[in-house]
């Protein structure tokens, strides 16, 4: 096995919040394996599991637009925070998700291969590139098509947005629900909508770490099948939207604060879905030693 570089550690206690000895011991007993090692932690009580887990160090932003019964989250990203908090950035991003709603497309690439008048969304993408002097990437997009509500909420200029689908009738009180669920979601970052979409395989796995971080604690394994339950009630409350204590109020879950916006308004209210996207989130900006960057300004002023 190769050995385990600085850099390696760095990356895995960046991922858990563990610290540096911790993560190297941790991938040595992996065999350099990320996922095992950071489990590994996590059974020894070091870490807990991380939501989202990855690096945020892109520019660009979040963007969200509605029209009428349609709604776009889409995600463009650029190479330096001037850019991303420009206008004519913005004018972009806005001309991309428009063609999201006209056209449906599936995937990056269909939208990418879409007709904008004679050019495709990738050529209009290039040639803002070239006006913008960055590299311009349409990375993400999420559409929702509704017979309820949408609602959407952009945090702090596109770092961060999401987006809900609501089953009810659009009217004060559905209105303000789905603006506190979406600021909720903001700051909760679920990772399900309901129990029952962790799967078998995810409870498993989360199972077999809570047991063996029990176990670590010198717990009877009576004892520890009773822990082991009460975590995973917990982890619910902590991933599934539904399950999650109201933010502005932990005496409510959200699944509790949407029954009651169903009583006030007097018809049915259900959340069928959300979305919501961390702008850069997993991608790593290009970084240069100082002294680099330097070195290479002294050497461009000499041609």
């Amino acid at each position: 096995m190769a050995a385990i570089s600085a850099k390696d550690v760095m990356k895995l206690r960046e991922q858990t919040g563990a610290g540096m000895m911790d993560c190297k011991n941790a991938l040595t007993e992996a065999e350099g394996d990320f996922e095992r090692a950071a489990d590994i932690l996590r059974e020894r009580g070091i870490a807990k599991a991380a939501k989202r887990a990855g690096k945020i160090a892109a520019e660009g932003i979040v963007y969200a637009i509605v029209e009428g019964k349609q709604g776009v989250l889409l995600e463009v990203n650029c190479e330096s925070d001037f850019v991303a908090k420009g206008d004519k950035f913005r004018e972009i991003v806005d001309e991309v998700a428009k063609q999201v709603l006209h056209y449906k497309p599936a995937t990056v690439e269909e939208l990418l291969a879409c007709d904008m008048g004679g050019k495709t969304v990738d050529s209009y993408v290039q040639e803002q590139t070239g006006v913008i002097g960055e590299k311009l990437s349409v990375r993400r997009f999420a559409l929702y098509e509704t017979e309820g509500l949408l609602e959407t909420y952009i945090h702090m200029g596109g770092t961060m947005g999401v987006m809900l689908d609501f089953a009810c009738a659009e009217n004060d009180v559905t209105k303000e629900l789905a603006h506190n669920i979406a600021l909720h979601t903001a700051f909760s970052k679920p990772a399900y909508l309901t129990k029952e979409e962790v799967s078998a395989e995810t409870l498993e796995k989360e199972k077999a770490i809570m047991m063996q971080e029990v176990l670590n604690e010198g717990k009877p394994a009576a004892i520890a099948e009773k822990i082991v339950l009460g975590k995973l009630n917990k982890f619910y409350e902590e991933n599934c939207l539904l399950e999650q204590k109201y933010v502005k109020d932990d005496k409510v879950t959200i699944k509790q604060l949407i029954a009651q916006a169903a009583k006030e308004s007097g018809a049915p209210v259900a959340l069928n879905r959300f979305v919501f996207f961390v702008m850069g989130e997993g991608l790593e900006k290009k970084s240069e030693d100082l002294s680099e960057e330097v070195a290479k300004q002294v050497e461009a002023m000499k041609k």
